[in-house]
């Protein structure tokens, strides 16, 4: 659900770390870098490496394998410890192949020898340039998929939730009471929102009162009022709310948690627009509508006792369910982009998306709060990234309650024995599954249009098809 107006910013420069004590090697490399649209960052020593990154944040880095005090596959390895997103390429002055492979193995782009092959030198570049503005793209796709998708700050493309904004637009003009139900985190509010905005008062006031944060000796109180005198500390006369929202909408969130001894006078206000201050027997009359919220099951409640039925099914006169995010994954990537934009704008950071690694830990989340979580989650994500994609290791330091080794959920990132870090859906051999997933996600949303989606993905029609022949995707 959506807390703010959407939010765009620029197209960022990407940016390479040199590491390497050659002048002429840093001349040559920052020229070529500079000419491709890189903003270039020169280090001579990769002992301070990761200060460079914490200011720098580079989606790439060129490193030399033989640097003054330090090995080239350690800073190799921190960089890639630190920054998953940022590809790294190797090279020597002092080539071999078991050179080439513990780069590699370490996570490397590749690993060039000196002099270096500027053909392919420049082909790498390009594809760390082209990574992150891909990213850029998806995010870009992502966020206009919400906002076509909105509704009343809501987004939804699922089809539980097309249905629920198909149902607020049918009864919102006509429901006197309206009974919310759906778990903690989905958006409660948010809806009830939408059926006063959509029905005929949307000019007069919306009252909310969240119920469950109410002492239960002052319900009455708070609701209906009291005169002055009317109890201890009644030193003045009191509105409630079914007062203040007279002409308007009430909105009582969490009504499983009203006491029973409230529920009476509740069901007589909602049935006869009528009720009484607390300390009064004069009745008042009011015209409000009612919509109330809980993530309790009534019908049971009421079965056992604990809540009136007969108030359960004035309430229930029209009744929507808000389905739980684990039952709607495929709005998360659309939730991500118009969240991040958010706080990257209030953060003050530049951050261009969300790695695919990443992507797949939120979509795999169990999601016991819901909207709500996900959204603390990347904010807290946002706050401990140093690069500008967050990557899987961001979201799993924001997200231990899932991510820690005593949950149920995936294990924590963790280098191997001998410091390698961790292979992801970032790296070259699951890379076809990512491409797979990306297309198949893009044609989804452009409805099979094989044309947007090429420019969406930033390749021709004709590559497209030869990655659908490819990947055998239908």
């Amino acid at each position: 659900m959506l807390n703010t107006p959407y939010m765009s910013t620029p197209p960022l420069v990407p940016r390479l770390l040199v590491v390497d004590d050659d002048p002429g090697v840093q001349s040559l490399v920052d020229r070529v870098a500079r000419r491709l649209g890189f903003e270039v960052e020169l280090r001579t020593d990769g002992r301070n490496v990761l200060g460079a990154l914490s200011s720098f944040m580079p989606d790439g880095a060129v490193v030399d394998l033989r640097l003054p005090g330090v090995n080239g596959l350690d800073v190799l390895r921190t960089i890639r410890s630190a920054a998953p997103g940022c590809q790294v390429i190797l090279i020597s002055g002092h080539g071999s192949i078991d050179a080439a492979v513990a780069a590699l193995k370490a996570g490397a782009l590749d690993f060039l020898s000196k002099p270096l092959d500027m053909q392919r030198f420049e082909e790498l570049l390009v594809t760390v340039r082209e990574g992150i503005r891909r990213r850029e793209r998806f995010a870009s796709h992502d966020l206009n998929v919400a906002r076509q998708s909105e509704f009343h700050r809501m987004i939804g493309r699922a089809p539980a939730m097309q249905q629920l904004f198909d149902a607020i637009r049918r009864f919102a003009p006509h429901a006197r009471t309206v009974l919310i139900t759906g778990e903690t985190g989905t958006g409660k509010e948010l809806t009830a929102r939408a059926f006063h905005q959509l029905g005929g008062r949307r000019d007069r006031a919306f009252i909310p009162v969240n119920c469950s944060a109410v002492v239960e000796s002052l319900f009455e109180s708070e609701l209906f009022g009291h005169v002055k005198g009317a109890f201890t500390g009644a030193v003045a006369p009191r509105t409630g709310f079914f007062e203040a929202a007279d002409g308007g909408t009430l909105f009582l969130d969490e009504i499983g948690d009203l006491p029973l001894t409230v529920q009476a006078k509740l069901l007589r206000a909602v049935e006869y627009g009528e009720f009484q201050r607390v300390g009064s027997v004069e009745t008042l009359r009011v015209d409000v509508n009612l919509i109330a919220a809980t993530h309790h099951d009534l019908r049971t409640q009421s079965e056992q006792g604990t809540f009136r039925s007969d108030l359960y099914y004035r309430l229930s006169t029209v009744g929507v369910h808000l389905p739980p995010l684990r039952a709607r994954r495929e709005d998360i990537p659309y939730m991500c982009a118009v969240f991040l934009g958010e706080f990257a704008e209030r953060l003050g950071r530049s951050i261009a998306g969300i790695t695919p690694a990443a992507e797949q830990l939120l979509l795999d989340g169990p999601w016991p709060g819901n909207i709500r979580e996900l959204r603390s989650v990347l904010e807290r994500a946002c706050m401990l990234s140093e690069g500008r994609l967050l990557s899987e290791r961001d979201v799993a330091a924001a997200w231990p309650a899932w991510t820690s080794a005593d949950s149920p959920g995936p294990r924590p990132l963790a280098s191997p024995p001998n410091g390698t870090p961790p292979v992801s859906f970032d790296d070259a051999d699951t890379l076809d599954s990512v491409t797979a997933a990306q297309i198949a996600r893009v044609l989804r949303d452009v409805g099979g249009n094989k044309t947007r989606a090429a420019k969406v993905l930033g390749v021709s029609r004709r590559s497209l098809y030869r990655w659908i022949d490819r990947l055998k995707l239908s």
